[in-house]
């Protein structure tokens, strides 16, 4: 099974960690992973921000780099659901573009689905010595439905306790470019969203996109939390989330 890895641009640039957490998962499950060395952004920022133009030019190049793997993963609802939902509809019917979109779609994963539904994956890597509260991103959970995917995987690390949150489901306030263009608003539902992990009392908060992690570790510092880790579910399964910085 060849899978290419879909490292997405805030993983890249912030967190490189959760992107060899997602390799090692994929590889330890006996996948052929292939990293596209040329790969940038999705488009996502652009076409949220109504650039259609960039958004299709992102596409074309992502489509072109990725459309001869068996699969295609990525540790981010929103970039998977970008690819996956999106990227279809940049293209005029009938277009070689458009097919070609179209046969690449069914072929994208986030990353927790892939392991949970299409590789059925027994076991994980990963050991954690705690516990944990999980962040649903409103992408991942409304556009691809992944809710029980990370709970499941994450019931089979070693160790870990998981406590659910009050108002899980709920948005983190990050939004991509909604927290610069609304920013009073993202930081009001940012801090309702970690008075409840707060009181959820578990030593770390896990999701599955660093956009939402990002911004949820800002809030909870800011907040004077020094303590309550911010992990990717990639570095929780893989066991890169038992040290260092958060």
């Amino acid at each position: 099974m060849r899978v290419a890895l879909f490292v997405t641009c805030l993983v890249d640039l912030m967190r490189p960690r959760i992107g060899f957490a997602a390799l090692d998962l994929l590889e330890s499950a006996g996948c052929e992973v292939t990293v596209p060395a040329a790969q940038t952004c999705c488009g996502q920022p652009a076409f949220n921000s109504g650039d259609r133009a960039l958004a299709r030019q992102l596409a074309e190049k992502t489509i072109a780099e990725f459309e001869g793997f068996d699969y295609v993963v990525a540790p981010s609802g929103s970039c998977a659901d970008q690819i996956r939902t999106e990227y279809p509809g940049l293209f005029d019917e009938g277009s070689d573009w458009r097919r070609r979109a179209e046969a690449l779609a069914p072929k994208v994963f986030e990353l927790t689905d892939f392991l949970a539904n299409v590789l059925k994956v027994e076991a994980v890597p990963g050991r954690f010595d705690g516990s944990v509260t999980y962040h649903d991103s409103c992408t991942g959970l409304r556009s691809l439905k992944i809710k029980s995917q990370p709970r499941d995987l994450l019931a089979k690390v070693p160790g870990l306790t998981l406590s659910e949150m009050e108002a899980c489901e709920e948005c983190c306030g990050f939004g991509g470019t909604f927290s610069i263009k609304y920013g009073d608003v993202s930081a009001a539902i940012g801090e309702r969203k970690c008075n409840n992990i707060r009181a959820a009392a578990t030593d770390a908060v896990v999701g599955g996109d660093l956009g939402c992690l990002l911004h949820i570790e800002g809030k909870l510092r800011r907040m004077g939390d020094e303590t309550t880790r911010v992990l990717h579910v990639a570095e929780v399964l893989a066991g890169a989330g038992n040290g260092g910085e958060n």
